[in-house]
């Protein structure tokens, strides 16, 4: 209570970004902080308690080395890794970052397969490329490995040992699938069959892509083989576990109760997955490609990719520094993964308990994931082409790296999944970037060398507004780093921005132009402040924008500056001499955008076109086989989303004999109020299944079309629920 007994407000922030937020040590206020944490509900203060950290190690997703990288990477995991990166190098912190190809695992084994070369063919081929293509990008990894490298074998065999030594691995034989036609068993995505949930014959042996559900190749209705097409048969084969159900109250202790300051979508994705209990998974599978299995009677089988391809990190930074210990088994160092959805249960409960089986490392500390980027509405597809490709726009749009940087940052899935749209990109380089930032800096500059032949002016007297402005400029800084602290890119790169607003308004206000006609000694103090705006833009908008600030720089005549500066009142000392400037960005016209959006649709007709043949007919049954089918008609009248899910619906089903529950992957096709009273076909007599602990009875009849999207397969005409079709 202040002295006439109002209550003061306190801005918490403006305290906390005056002092680095990685390097406060409030240890005894922990248990304070953390109460104040449940009332504000922000991973904020609980980051004010950690230890000071001596250095980082930043880890990006290993991007599978079987195609190119397309703007979901990079707006899921690149973009973020990267700006919390240079936001450290900033601050001077010791930080290494790293990343790598991803160069075992099924799909390039089966891209192998398609296009008729080896394995080791595909990975050159795509490591090449993504390799350049993020250097390009600016994306600044301090080494970017791949794990076909040859000290990726030796630590991923040695990591494999030291368990196997310690009796930490489970050995068990198990029926697997075996395709006697090719002579080789089947990994899961080498068998494709039709799912039990939702009747897509196209699931593959360890997931459903339509509906989402994780399956076993065991799970699959008429389990064929990719390799032969022949129909596999149950083999037995010798294979190792980690037991991480031996893990299961320490990985509930450490991130249900140590790690509340996660992001919500990777809490609760961990918690759903520990709340199921975990269960022993092979770190060995039937392949002859990858890194061996390097014990005795273990010919033909190698570590399984999501063993294997973490393990890539270290034998990365075992690649880029003899010191590599320090950054994995020091305790001052803060370990950070970055990371997509689909990735998040790898990274935060199957590779930690790798690390704590093996006993000698540091666990991650924060593994902030994001959501998924579609494009124009439809998901990214690979296989469908519907992708923007990351080293085909860097041709199409030469010098446009930060725009697209920007934009990405600025509609990143960070708590929900987001859409991209070439409108909303043109809009936000020409309406942000061009007209508010760019604008900004351009005035000033071409002001400062009308009017001061390019020297930074001295200032003369300080008004309250001037003052105002300068507060302002700190604020602005400090909030930046808050939020870049806290994962909040979106909300950082919008504070950053904000500078350039004020820049906009204060000249707006102060109107130079016209006062220097009646109080040039003022227009200097505008100008100089105005440049000491510009001036801190190079430093907050550094992590987002690298390429644009470099060459603000140089037209500034200024060196790098570190984060301690921004905020500062006099970056640009007084007779500073600015370079010539020119346009730090250009506006992106309609038929640029226009032959993307073309370029989008012409893909999306060439699949329609390919996929209007029908799909050749199935293998004949008898009538008796066929009528054991009991398909009949009911109706809809309850939908409702499963928790935890994208792809699930729950819908109760009146079938004219009984009312029942059905769960089914259509949630990204229909909305669930839109499907009540809807009059539909099931499968009536099909084997219950549980599907996220739900007992569903039944399939919906859907019909797929050439894009993938499903459609109901309903009557006609109004019928009776429990009408048989014949």
């Amino acid at each position: 209570m202040d002295n006439k007994g109002k209550k003061k407000k306190y801005n918490l922030s403006r305290f906390i970004g005056r002092v680095p937020l990685c390097r406060c040590a409030i240890v005894p206020l922990r248990h304070f902080l953390l109460y104040l944490c449940s009332f504000k509900n922000t991973i904020l203060l609980s980051l004010i308690i950690m230890k000071k950290y001596k250095r980082y190690l930043v880890t990006s997703a290993l991007p599978y080395a079987n195609g190119p990288l397309h703007i979901g990477h990079l707006a899921g995991v690149y973009v973020p890794s990267d700006i919390y990166t240079r936001y450290l190098r900033l601050r001077g912190e010791d930080v290494i970052s790293i990343c790598g190809s991803d160069e075992h695992g099924v799909p390039i084994t089966l891209k192998a397969r398609n296009e008729r070369v080896s394995p080791q063919e595909i990975v050159d081929r795509y490591h090449s490329i993504n390799k350049k293509a993020f250097e390009d990008f600016g994306i600044a990894f301090d080494i970017y490995s791949r794990t076909s490298n040859k000290i990726h074998y030796e630590t991923a065999s040695d990591f494999f040992l030291k368990l196997y030594n310690n009796g930490e691995f489970t050995e068990k034989t198990t029926e697997q699938y075996y395709d006697e036609e090719a002579g080789t068993f089947l990994a899961d995505r080498y068998i494709m069959g039709t799912c039990p949930h939702c009747g897509n014959e196209n699931a593959y042996g360890d997931q459903c892509e339509r509906c989402g559900t994780s399956l076993s190749p065991s799970d699959l209705i008429n389990p064929h083989s990719t390799v032969s097409g022949s129909k596999p048969v149950l083999k037995e084969t010798l294979h190792w576990y980690l037991p991480l159900d031996k893990y299961e109250p320490w990985l509930k202790k450490w991130i249900l109760e140590d790690h509340k300051e996660w992001k919500t979508n990777v809490y609760g994705q961990c918690k759903s997955w520990l709340d199921q209990g975990l269960q022993p998974r092979a770190v060995s599978r039937d392949l002859d490609w990858g890194v061996p299995v390097p014990v005795k009677n273990a010919t033909g089988k190698v570590l399984y990719v999501w063993f294997d391809a973490p393990i890539g990190y270290i034998s990365a930074t075992r690649e880029l520094t003899p010191d590599w210990e320090k950054y994995w088994k020091d305790s001052d160092t803060r370990m950070i993964h970055f990371i997509g959805k689909d990735n998040i249960v790898f990274h935060c409960i199957i590779f930690p308990a790798m690390l704590n089986a093996e006993g000698s490392y540091i666990l991650p500390d924060n593994v902030p994931a994001n959501e998924f980027l579609n494009l124009e509405g439809d998901k990214i597809s690979t296989s469908r082409n519907w992708a923007v490709w990351l080293h085909e726009y860097l041709e199409e749009f030469p010098g446009k790296q930060d725009s697209l940087r920007y934009s990405l940052c600025a509609s990143a899935p960070e708590t929900k999944d987001n859409d991209f749209t070439w409108k909303e990109f043109q809009a936000r380089n020409n309406n942000e970037l061009v007209a508010i930032l760019g604008n900004f800096v351009n005035r000033t500059l071409v002001l400062t060398g009308n009017y001061y032949s390019g020297k930074v002016p001295e200032r003369s007297t300080i008004t309250a507004d001037d003052e105002a402005v300068l507060a302002e400029i700190r604020r602005i800084s400090e909030n930046t780093a808050e939020a870049i602290e806290t994962f909040r890119f979106r909300e950082a790169l919008k504070e950053a921005m904000n500078l350039a607003r004020l820049g906009n308004k204060y000249l707006a206000d102060a109107e130079p132009w016209k006062v220097i006609k009646t109080d040039p000694e003022r227009v200097k103090t505008i100008l100089n402040i105005a440049l000491q705006i510009t001036g801190n833009l190079t430093i907050v908008l550094e992590p987002f924008l690298p390429f644009s600030m470099e060459k603000l720089r140089g037209w500034l005549n200024i060196n790098s500056l570190k984060w301690e500066d921004a905020g500062r009142s006099d970056i640009l000392p007084a007779g500073n001499q600015i370079n010539k400037p020119g346009f730090l960005f250009e506006k992106i016209e309609d038929d640029v955008i226009n032959r993307q959006v073309e370029k989008l649709m012409a893909t999306k007709k060439s699949k329609e076109a390919a996929g209007s043949k029908a799909v050749p007919a199935k293998d004949p049954v008898s009538f008796e086989e066929f009528t054991r089918i009991d398909i009949r008609t009911a109706t809809i009248l309850e939908a409702e989303k499963v928790p935890k899910t994208t792809k699930l619906l729950k819908l109760k089903i009146d079938t004219g004999i009984d009312t029942r529950t059905i769960v089914s992957g259509i949630a990204e096709y229909f909305e669930p109020q839109s499907l009540i009273g809807k009059q539909i076909s099931i499968v009536a007599n099909l084997e219950p299944r549980k599907i996220k602990g739900i007992e569903s009875k039944g399939m919906i009849l859907m019909a797929e079309d050439s894009d993938g999207k499903l459609v109901l397969v309903s009557p006609l005409g109004k019928v009776n629920n429990g009408s048989l079709i014949k």
